[in-house]
Order: C-alpha cells, then structure tokens, then sequence
C-alpha cells in the first residue's frame, strides 16, 4: 500500500535496536483518515462477507481492528493481556514472548465471546517477530473457530515472524513489509 509507505519514509524513525517508529500516525496518535485507506485494502483482500469477527491483541492493535470492524459492520474482540475482575466464565489463553516489552505474556479471550461458529480476521497494527500473531491463531484454534487469515499493516520482514506464520499456510497479507531499516533508508519487501 503505498499511501501507508509513503508515511513510514516521511514520519516514521529508525531507533536503535532495529525499533521502527510509526507512533506519530499508526499506534499511538491515530491518522483515522489513513486507518480507513487501510480497512479498504484489507477488504480488496479478504473476502469481509464470510468474516464473522475481527480479533486483536491490546493495546496498539486497538484502534485499527476498531476501524476496520466498523468500516465492514463487524463485532471486533481484543485478547487482553492481564486478567482483571470483568472477566467472567472461561478463558483461552496463549502465552507469547512480547518483543515489545521483552518479557512472556499471556493473551487472554473470554470464552463468551469466540465459539467454533466464528470466522475470525486477526487485525493488528504492527508485527515483528509474529508473537502475538501465533498467540491470537492459538487462541482461535483453541476456540474450534476457522482463521480466515491476518491482515497487518506493517511487518518487520527481517524478523522473520510473518514468513513463518506464512510457511504454516495462514493467510497472511502485511500491507508494508519493512526488508531493511537503518536510520534515513527504510527499504520496502517488492509485492
């Protein structure tokens, strides 16, 4: 998606520790306007009609999956990553290494939510190593729901998370796939 390349070239930054910094428009203060440009490509993609549920994992991933599950009238659910009180009934769970955070977290859906009758579009804002991804198939799995596949709008290709996730056969479509990046050159995966 270009408009969305276009923006990681002229706002995003390289920080040590191949960190890519896309927090002025994609995951922290939101370019709505670009989120809704974004939920149309993932509808030229995925086939939105036999998608029953949009799924994330919190927090960044929050405000995309909203915007796309309004933009195609769909429930979203977000897997959480602390239990709190509010959660009732039985859990699925998926234990992830977070590469954000450098530490284990356990994703957490309540059951009242996801059932094996559910066609769930896993959204997420950003992926690196493919963590939270594989958490949020586990978790789908685990509910007896299909996959209907993940869309993300910014991979780290160098990490290697979304070609293994590819090479298990989800269907995976990452609509700016970052090859290499070092402070003043981002260089973009081809089509």
């Amino acid at each position: 998606m270009q408009e969305l390349k276009d923006r990681i070239v002229q706002e995003g930054r390289v920080l040590p520790g191949n960190i890519i910094k896309v927090d002025g428009f994609l995951n922290h203060r939101i370019d709505t306007e670009l989120m809704e440009h974004i939920a149309e490509e993932f509808g030229r993609y995925f086939n939105m009609d036999e998608v029953t549920m949009i799924l994330t994992a919190e927090a960044s991933g929050i405000a995309l999956s909203a915007i796309v599950a309004q933009h195609f009238k769909k429930p979203m659910i977000f897997a959480k990553k602390a239990k709190s009180d509010n959660i009732e009934g039985g859990l699925y769970q998926s234990d992830i290494f977070s590469y954000t955070y450098k530490k284990k977290v356990t994703l957490l859906v309540s059951r009242e939510w996801i059932s094996s009758s559910d066609k769930v579009l896993i959204i997420d804002d950003f992926m690196a190593n493919g963590e939270a991804m594989r958490g949020l198939c586990d978790i789908v799995e685990k509910a007896g729901a299909t996959l209907v596949g993940i869309g993300c709008a910014v991979e780290k290709g160098f990490q290697g998370g979304g070609d293994r996730l590819r090479a298990a056969g989800v269907n995976l479509k990452s609509l700016a796939i970052i090859e290499s990046a070092e402070p003043g050159n981002i260089v973009f995966r081809e089509d």
